[in-house]
């Protein structure tokens, strides 16, 4: 997500210039590939690059091809085959056994079906959505390269995709995209020929709520802000929770524990993270966090604390399987902590995990294929 918000922020840096822009997007993965479909980079015909798209191996000569599409303004896709054992492939001996398929377009600002401002949106506005994107075209067909439909969360439909009978079958394949949470790439025969179509999961930033304004949170914030994650610090200490201690935060709120259901929003996205190291407060904590939405509950410090804590909530509060299924405590994974940097790195790792539904363990462990291979 820091990769994305640093793309989208060039954007709005360079749109308004006489700067020629190009996105370069990876559509399609197949076998073993440093990126997997999603990943972007922007560059600019005054030779600025923000993303990547592979370990380092293809942007140079990705962004080779892109000055020619800063001037054509054509759309094209350009496939690396990696598979290969010789070690001449790109005269750089890759040797990641994969396929990608890589969408290379010019970005005129005004256009109003231009991805980064889609994007964009969806960030700014913190709401979901899903971006559908023609990459593919066999046939006497009118549809075009770089075409998209753009569904919204509340179900609105834009598209700029000639071909009607295919935007029937994006859209209802998009609903499906947006109900699921999940990307995908789909295949469309039509009368006279085929499209193939990225359909594009878009989601905003995760919603971090640190609770507690100690030392030990500062590092945290730091972190999970390098990864893009939108961080909130909630501490009922006047002197501990100012925007000038946690600049990297983007709301910091003053608020005692029982008041915490007026001035925060828990969601099913929403990561809640306790650290007030005082007892009686995380106890009001956990009346509103336990009975709430949020995906994932951390509260520091050990396991026979917390277990007291859940003992002496109200009867009407009794924790269900399901609430002690979201609670982490000791909350992070076991890496050997002990510093506040250290405590922090286990607590994202874990967060991470959760999220993405790993286990955190080592991936030398790990049995089958590192991504996902639902999207190919």
């Amino acid at each position: 997500m820091k990769e994305l918000q640093n793309i989208l922020q060039t954007f709005e840096q360079t749109k308004n210039s006489d700067q020629s822009i190009a996105l370069a997007t990876l559509v399609k993965a197949q076998g073993s590939t440093y990126r997997r479909p999603g990943a972007r980079m922007l560059m600019t015909s005054g030779g600025k690059m923000v993303g990547s798209l592979s370990g380092g191996c293809l942007e140079g000569d990705v962004f080779e091809q892109a000055q020619g599409v800063m001037t054509s303004g054509k759309p094209i896709v350009v496939e690396y085959d990696t598979m290969s054992d010789e070690d001449i492939i790109w005269g750089l001996g890759l040797g990641c056994n994969g396929i990608v398929q890589i969408m290379i377009e010019r970005i005129k600002p005004e256009n109003s079906f231009n991805p980064l401002t889609f994007l964009s949106d969806c960030i700014r506005y913190r709401r979901l959505g899903v971006l559908a994107t023609v990459f593919q075209v066999e046939g006497e067909i009118k549809n075009q390269i770089g075409t998209r439909l753009i569904l919204y969360p509340d179900g609105r439909v834009e598209s700029n995709i000639p071909d009607t009978d295919l935007v029937t079958q994006i859209r209802d394949d998009a609903q499906n995209a947006l109900k699921n949470s999940r990307s995908l790439i789909n295949t469309y025969p039509l009368l006279i020929g085929k499209a193939e179509v990225f359909i594009e999961f878009i989601q905003p930033p995760l919603p971090l709520i640190i609770f507690g304004a100690g030392h030990d949170v500062l590092p945290l914030v730091r972190l999970a802000q390098e990864l893009g994650w939108y961080v909130t610090v909630v501490d009922n200490r006047q002197a501990n929770v100012t925007r000038e201690r946690f600049k990297c935060a983007e709301h910091v709120i003053l608020c005692p524990p029982e008041k915490v259901c007026d001035r925060v929003h828990l969601n099913h996205r929403t990561i809640a993270v306790v650290m007030t190291h005082n007892y009686l407060h995380d106890l009001e904590l956990l009346k509103t966090l336990l009975p709430s939405p949020v995906q994932y509950l951390g509260i520091i410090g050990p396991k026979s604390r917390t277990e007291t804590l859940l003992q002496d909530l109200p009867e009407e509060i009794t924790p269900t399987e399901q609430q002690r299924q979201r609670l982490y405590s000791p909350i992070g994974l076991d890496i050997g902590g002990d510093t506040p940097e250290e405590i922090a790195l286990s607590i994202v790792a874990e967060i991470q995990a959760v999220i993405r539904n790993r286990t955190g363990e080592s991936l030398r462990n790990r049995l089958r294929p590192i991504h996902d291979r639902s999207i190919k």
